[in-house]
C-alpha cells in the first residue's frame, strides 16, 4: 500500500473511534446530566472554548508540535470528557468541556494540514494534479468519518436496552414531554430512571476504550511528516501568518455580505443544538426512554451523510437558491409539527421522521452555506471561513446556554425567528451578488466543502 494513503487510512480511522465515542456522548449530554442543565451547559461551555481555540491555538500547537503530536494530544482532549462523564458534576464536566473546546480547533486544523501535505506530496512523485490528490484524499477521510455518528449512536443504545427494570412512562408524566414541557427539576428524567450506574459506566468505559485506542493508532502508525516536507508544513502555517488570520477575521467583516450572512451561519448552530439538546432530552427521552436516544440520531447521520451527498452533487444542476428553499421548508414544517405534537409511545414512527427531515435540511445547511462562502469570498477564503467557525459555534454556545432557561416552546419560536431572519439576508446577499455580477459563478468552484463542513462539527 502506498505509504501516504496507508497514513490517511490511519488519521480517518483515528477520528472514527474518536468520533464514535464523542458523537455519542454529545447525544445523550441533555438526557444524562439533566439536574440543573448540567449536560447542555458543559455542550455551551465546549463549544465556547472551541471560538477561542480556533482563534489562538492551532497555528501555535501545530508549529511546536507538528501534525502527528498535534492530532495525538488533541485526541487526549477528547479522551478526557469521556473521562469527566463517569462521576459528572460542575467540577468534572465543566473543565473537562473546556478541555475538550481547546483541543478541538488543532485537531481539524492538524488533520487538514496533514492530508494537504500528504496529498500534494504523493501529486508530486506521482506527476498528478495535487488538488485533485487532495480531493481524494479527503474523500477517503469522510467516507470512513462519517459513520462514526451511526456508531457511536448504536453503542448507545444497545448498551441502555439492556435496563432491567424498564419502567411504563405514566399519562401524566408524558403531559410534561413536547413543547410545553413542565420546566421541572424532574421533568424529562422519567425516561432515563431506568438506567443503572453500571449500564451507565458500561457505556463510558466502551467510549474511553475507544479514544483510547485513536490515540494509539495516531501514536504507533501515523508517520512523522519528513525532513524534505517540514518545509512545504511551514508554509501553510505561515502564509499568511497567524496574526494576520486573526485580525483578518475581524476585518472581513467590513464585507457587508458577510454581515448579511451571519444569521444563516448561526442558525446553523441553533438547528443542530436543538435537535441534540432539546429534541433528545423533550421529546425522545421524555416520552420513549434514552435507550431511544441512540437510534433515533443514527436516523439523523444517516440521512445527513445520504443527503450531503446527493445535494453535493445536484446542486450544479438545481442552483443553491432552490435547495436553501427546500431546506427552509422542511425546517419550518418540523418547528409547526413540533409545536403541536404531543409525544406518545405509540406513535413510534413519528419520533423518527422528524430526525430524517432535520438531517435533509441540515444536510443542505451544511453543504450549501460552505459552498456558498467559498463562493463569494474566494480571494479571502481563510478570514470567510474563521468566520463561518466563529458564527456557527456562538449559534451552539447560545441555543445550549439557553436550553434550560426557556420551554421548548419558546425555543421553537426563536428557532423559527432566526430562520426567517436568515432568508430575508440570505436573500439581500443574493440580490447584491446578481446586481454586482450579472453571471454567477458556478458551483465548480467549491473545493473541499465536504471537508470545510465537518471542521464546525468538532
Amino acid at each position: 500500500m502506498e505509504r501516504n494513503l496507508k497514513n490517511v487510512l490511519v488519521i480517518s480511522f483515528g477520528f472514527l473511534l474518536l468520533f464514535t465515542a464523542y458523537g455519542g456522548l454529545q447525544s445523550l449530554q441533555s438526557s444524562l446530566h439533566s439536574e440543573e442543565g448540567l449536560g447542555v451547559a458543559s455542550l455551551s461551555v465546549l463549544y465556547a472554548a472551541l471560538i477561542l481555540s480556533s482563534m489562538f491555538l492551532p497555528p501555535i500547537l501545530i508549529k511546536k508540535l507538528g501534525c502527528k503530536w498535534t492530532i495525538a494530544g488533541s485526541m487526549c482532549c477528547y479522551i478526557a470528557f469521556s473521562l469527566g462523564n463517569f462521576y459528572a458534576s460542575w467540577y468534572t464536566l465543566i473543565p473537562t468541556s473546556v478541555i475538550l473546546g481547546l483541543g478541538g480547533a488543532p485537531l481539524w486544523s492538524a488533520k487538514c494540514t496533514y492530508l494537504t501535505i500528504a496529498g500534494n506530496s504523493y501529486a508530486e512523485k506521482a506527476g498528478k494534479n495535487g488538488k485533485d490528490i487532495i480531493n481524494q484524499y479527503f474523500g477517503v477521510f469522510f467516507l470512513i468519518f462519517q459513520s462514526s455518528g451511526i456508531w457511536g449512536n448504536l453503542i448507545s443504545s444497545l448498551i441502555f436496552s439492556q435496563a432491567s427494570n424498564k419502567v411504563e412512562i405514566s399519562e401524566e408524566n408524558l403531559a410534561c414531554c413536547g413543547a410545553y414541557d413542565c420546566m421541572t427539576d424532574t421533568t424529562n428524567t422519567t425516561g432515563s430512571a431506568e438506567i443503572s450506574n453500571s449500564l451507565i459506566y458500561t457505556l463510558l468505559g466502551i467510549y474511553t476504550a475507544s479514544g483510547v485506542l485513536a490515540v494509539l493508532l495516531i501514536v504507533i502508525f501515523l508517520d512523522q511528516i519528513k525532513s524534505d516536507q517540514a518545509e512545504t508544513e511551514k508554509e501553510i502555517l505561515e502564509t499568511p501568518s497567524f496574526w494576520s488570520t486573526f485580525l483578518a477575521t475581524f476585518q472581513h467583516l467590513k464585507d457587508k455580505r458577510q454581515c448579511l450572512l451571519i444569521p444563516l451561519t448561526m442558525y446553523s448552530g441553533f438547528e443542530q443544538g436543538f435537535l441534540s439538546g432539546d429534541y433528545t432530552k423533550t421529546y425522545v427521552t421524555c416520552a420513549l426512554g434514552i435507550h431511544y436516544v441512540g437510534y433515533v440520531m443514527i436516523c439523523f447521520s444517516a440521512v445527513n451523510s445520504l443527503c450531503s451527498l446527493l445535494f453535493g452533487r445536484i446542486s450544479e444542476f438545481t442552483g443553491r437558491k432552490l435547495l436553501f428553499a427546500l431546506a427552509t421548508v422542511a425546517n419550518t414544517a418540523c418547528v409547526i409539527a413540533l409545536l403541536l405534537w404531543k409525544p406518545h409511545p405509540k406513535q413510534l414512527a413519528v419520533f423518527f421522521v422528524f430526525p430524517a427531515l432535520w438531517g435533509l435540511s441540515d444536510a443542505i445547511w451544511q453543504t450549501q452555506t460552505n459552498g456558498l462562502y467559498g463562493i463569494l469570498f474566494e480571494k479571502h477564503k481563510e478570514a470567510a471561513f474563521a468566520n463561518y467557525r466563529l458564527w456557527e459555534s456562538l449559534g451552539f454556545v447560545i441555543a445550549y446556554a439557553y436550553s434550560t432557561k426557556l420551554q421548548v416552546y419558546i425555543k421553537l419560536y426563536i428557532l423559527l425567528s432566526v430562520l426567517v431572519l436568515s432568508m430575508v439576508t440570505y436573500g439581500a446577499v443574493e440580490y447584491l451578488e446578481a446586481k454586482s455580477s450579472p453571471e454567477t459563478p458556478t458551483a465548480t468552484k467549491k473545493e473541499n466543502v465536504g471537508a470545510l463542513t465537518q471542521e464546525t462539527h468538532m
